[in-house]
């Protein structure tokens, strides 16, 4: 549930040319110049340099605070986490207490700014605990505060715009997680002898929707181009229209986020600290993306739906094809690439469906048939989640690979085709004859990617503001 919070008269994009934020940036650009992989300084000549970077990181953050009164706890405590790790001879940074305070899950309104300043990795970006800087704002959209409300609920979601970052988001990375933040577990006060140590429970996880959806206007409109593909109004609106595009996004995030916990699942989705072929992180991800198309179709065939949530339901369907069958086939590497399998075992279950059809050169979409056909997919791998708790883990894993195997051909060189997948040892075993490239790109998308790719890779570090300038 959303706070009254107290706003400042100065919104963030005023803050973009502050001598302040300016020198927040500067300041964590040099320290990321002088830490190591886990954030420390190792080199103590390099110390004196740091100290005054940490101390011009202190007095801008200072000079800011008044603009975040929302957050002035959590910007109060960044200067005390950094001074402590000054004291400490720069050594792994430990920001828990300040993880502890951010809380922008409780500031959902409309165009509240942000400062966000940890040591941290970003998704996508580097694995590097470097000291990164994030002025943002939140987008929230009178039509998602009513879904979240009711039968979407989904206290943790935060969508983000990006009004300006350090280097570590000049990449692919859209979103902005807890879990990436520098912090030594420890044993909360008050707790009985014995509790171990843990992280500081994660409440809130960011989505930068403006990136997602400008990523997805720029490679959409170019894949349109090349494919010919004749677009209903509507669809064209989605792509003209970087306010309506952002919005629709963050619908979409807002079902899908909350969807990985939901449902028949396997005892862990999201496979964490375990070892399994690449193609389950694919299925997982698609499973939600078309919990979020099916949501829409149902939102959008309801009498009592109305008008604005319609329209925007409608976009989803668009966003969630659109962005499976161009951006994700053709992004990354050939490489355990799970998101391209999701994106090609949708293009093909569309084709194969006669939804899709790709003719004299040219792609046409039967709009009026695609939701049902989607959600049949969806069906499938609804039922694959509902069997796998009655199956053992290999048995899920090899009933997986049939499903995609089913829509997709797998590569001539895999041990699944071949029969050669080990079954009698640990489930590791099958992990590991998994053919980096399992299901490769169609002759469609070997060609498409020849024009399309380039695009794609041009979108890194793309936001929002930056498409409309």
């Amino acid at each position: 549930m959303s706070m009254v919070i107290e706003r400042a008269a100065t919104d963030g994009r005023d803050l973009v040319q502050h001598s302040s934020w300016i020198q927040i940036k500067e300041a964590c650009t040099t320290l990321q110049s002088l830490q190591a992989k886990d954030g420390s300084i190792l080199a103590a000549k390099h110390h004196s340099v740091a100290r005054r970077a940490v101390g011009s990181l202190i007095e801008a953050i200072a000079e800011l605070v008044p603009f975040f009164p929302h957050d002035e706890d959590y910007l109060t405590r960044v200067i005390a986490d950094s001074r402590s790790w000054e004291a400490s001879g720069f050594g792994v940074p430990d920001f828990y207490e300040s993880l502890s305070l951010f809380h922008p899950e409780r500031t959902r309104v409309d165009g509240t700014a942000h400062l966000v300043v940890f040591p941290m990795y970003t998704q996508n970006g580097s694995t590097n605990r470097y000291f990164e800087a994030v002025l943002c704002e939140t987008i929230w959209p009178d039509f998602v505060a009513s879904l979240e409300s009711g039968d979407y609920s989904n206290a943790l979601f935060v969508p983000l715009r990006f009004l300006d970052y350090t280097p570590g988001y000049d990449t692919n990375s859209a979103v902005l997680f807890p879990e990436s933040v520098a912090v030594t577990p420890r044993v909360p006060e008050g707790s009985p002898d014995g509790t171990p140590a843990a992280l500081p429970p994660f409440t809130w996880g960011g989505i930068f929707a403006d990136r997602e959806a400008a990523r997805f206007r720029s490679v959409v409109r170019h894949a349109v181009d090349i494919t010919h593909l004749e677009l209903p109004s509507d669809a064209q609106a989605l792509l003209d229209d970087p306010g309506l595009c952002e919005k629709t996004f963050v619908m979409w995030d807002l079902i899908h986020d909350r969807t990985h916990m939901r449902g028949d699942l396997p005892f862990d989705p999201f496979m964490i600290k375990q070892r399994m072929p690449f193609y389950l992180y694919g299925l997982e991800e698609l499973r939600c993306d078309l919990t979020a198309f099916r949501e829409a179709v149902s939102l959008l065939r309801a009498k009592k739906t109305d008008s604005i949530t319609r329209k925007h339901a409608q976009l989803v369907l668009y966003a969630v094809v659109f962005d499976r069958i161009f951006r994700f086939p053709l992004s990354g590497t050939r490489v355990r690439n799970y998101d391209s399998v999701a994106g090609q075992l949708l293009f093909a279950w569309l084709h194969q469906h006669s939804v899709l059809h790709w003719t004299d050169t040219q792609l046409t979409l039967d709009w009026d048939a695609m939701p049902d056909v989607v959600v049949a997919l969806s069906d499938r791998i609804n039922e694959l989640y509902w069997r796998s708790i009655d199956r053992p883990k290999i048995v899920h894993w090899l009933a997986a690979h049939d499903l995609i195997a089913g829509v997709l051909a797998p590569h001539p060189a895999s041990h699944f085709l071949a029969g050669s997948v080990p079954l009698d040892g640990a489930p590791a075993d099958i992990t590991d004859h998994v053919h980096d490239d399992e299901f490769p790109l169609s002759m469609f998308y070997e060609a498409l990617g020849k024009k399309l790719a380039p695009t794609i890779a041009a979108t890194a570090g793309i936001t929002g503001l930056v498409a409309q300038s």
